[in-house]
């Protein structure tokens, strides 16, 4: 397998800047043609009315700094059947994006109706007599230690406002898995009561997540035709992007290794270690979106997703699917005449794109902003493989894992959670499927 380092990217330059003269307006024609709003995160509904108002909201500042930064958030509560206050507390945090959290739309996600007779989970759960704490973050982009520290406040003051002694329940969505999982672990270092008795994530990048290269690449080369307003590159560049993807690259020009590239990511990883890696008193449970049998979805390594072309021909990108490995293999191209022309090379990067695991439409969003056709199978791409949000024992540096595992296979000790549950397909990262949800409220129930 790969080691820490050996995964990399290259950038042939075709032109130059300075190599002729560019037409006036040049890169403002090329910037109306490129995608304005900003994509790759996690797809929520916005269905007005169909989030009910919460028995109360608070507002809550981090429980410590992190780099100097005091992080904001807010909790949303509602009350378990019966209940008129928190007696039996679940703190369940948002994921990942750009901006801050809206909760309305993080309930419609969660409790989405889901076949074959239209449960709900969040309606389950509270029709269970459990309290569900929805916890938003003021920024979702910004570092990870410092939205834990939002979530540590939440907890101290669910255990404030809690009647009786019931333990609590702490998890989270996505990155809000990681969040909950380092202020958990981190309160613990600290001699800090926590008074949680089970940690739950849902399809959490433990070990980290995926975003095709060329894709990242390409929105960074949007950028450098259309700065301005936040766009898609300003996703990849935050804090929890680069502590989250286990492959990054830094801008468009970038050619190096890009196997845990970030500084960020490394410190974050130093930072989970420091604090105990996981919290030690908890159940931990994890549920993961992607299949655990070893089956990835039908998108083959080196396939061309899509070509795009406008202005006739003077701007445009190639895109294809992550190779499987090997030396200096395409990955794709992009083009703005006569001010840029490149194409990208990967070397030693294992084939992502169709490993199992929680999918994101990174390939069919950004089409359809083109509008360019697209194969369906092209559409998706692996974004948290399962054997990451199952938390699988291999290092999360160096990824020395085949993507495509058969986890029925494993021996329970080969993951540091205590149980977990794989979907029976890969379906779309967060999204709340039968066997997810009624192995979650089965395994709440205990």
């Amino acid at each position: 397998m790969a080691i820490q380092g050996a995964a990399r990217i290259d950038v042939e330059r075709a032109l130059r800047h300075e190599s002729e003269p560019v037409p006036a307006g040049r890169a403002e024609q090329v910037a109306g043609a490129l995608p304005k709003r900003m994509l790759f995160a996690t797809p929520v509904p916005e269905t007005p009315g169909d989030a009910p108002a919460p028995h109360a909201t608070w507002a809550l500042t981090s429980a410590w700094s992190h780099r100097g930064q005091i992080a904001t958030g807010t909790a949303a509560i509602h009350y378990g059947a019966g209940h008129d206050r928190l007696i039996q507390p679940m703190v369940f945090a948002d994921g990942f994006g750009h901006g801050s959290s809206h909760l309305p739309a993080f309930w419609q996600q969660l409790n989405a109706p889901y076949p074959p007779r239209r449960h709900r989970l969040l309606d389950q759960l509270l029709a269970q007599g459990i309290d569900v704490v929805l916890l938003g973050f003021g920024a979702r982009h910004i570092h990870i230690q410092a939205n834990a520290g939002v979530a540590a406040a939440c907890i101290r003051r669910v255990i404030a406002e809690r009647a009786g002694g019931t333990p609590l329940i702490v998890g989270g969505l996505g990155s809000g898995g990681l969040i909950t999982r380092y202020a958990l672990a981190e309160m613990e270092s600290r001699g800090e009561d926590h008074q949680t008795m089970t940690y739950l994530s849902y399809d959490t990048p433990h070990n980290g997540a995926w975003l095709p290269l060329i894709l990242q690449q390409l929105a960074y080369f949007s950028e450098t035709l259309a700065p301005g307003e936040p766009g898609q590159a300003d996703l990849i560049r935050s804090p929890a992007a680069q502590q989250l993807l286990w492959a990054w690259v830094e801008s468009a020009r970038y050619s190096g290794p890009v196997a845990t590239a970030s500084p960020l990511r490394t410190a974050f990883i130093e930072d989970l270690r420091r604090v105990g890696w996981f919290p030690v008193r908890p159940r931990k449970l994890g549920v993961a979106n992607g299949a655990a049998d070893g089956t990835g979805r039908n998108v083959p390594p080196d396939a061309l997703v899509f070509e795009w072309s406008a202005l006739d021909g003077l701007a445009g990108a190639t895109v294809r699917t992550q190779p499987d490995r090997g030396t200096t293999k395409y990955v794709g191209g992009m083009r703005a005449l006569p001010l840029w022309s490149s194409k990208s090379y990967t070397s030693d990067v294992a084939p992502f794109d169709g490993a199992p695991g929680g999918t994101l439409a990174s390939y069919g969003l950004l089409a359809d902003e083109l509008g360019v056709p697209i194969e369906t199978r092209y559409r998706s791409a692996c974004f948290v493989p399962s054997v990451s949000a199952v938390a699988l024992q291999y290092d999360p540096l160096e990824w020395t894992v085949d993507l495509y595992t058969d986890i029925t296979a494993l021996s329970p000790e080969h993951s540091q959670l205590d149980d977990y549950q794989c979907d029976a397909d890969n379906s779309e990262h967060g999204q709340v499927t039968a066997t997810l949800a009624e192995w979650i409220v089965g395994q709440l129930a205990k």
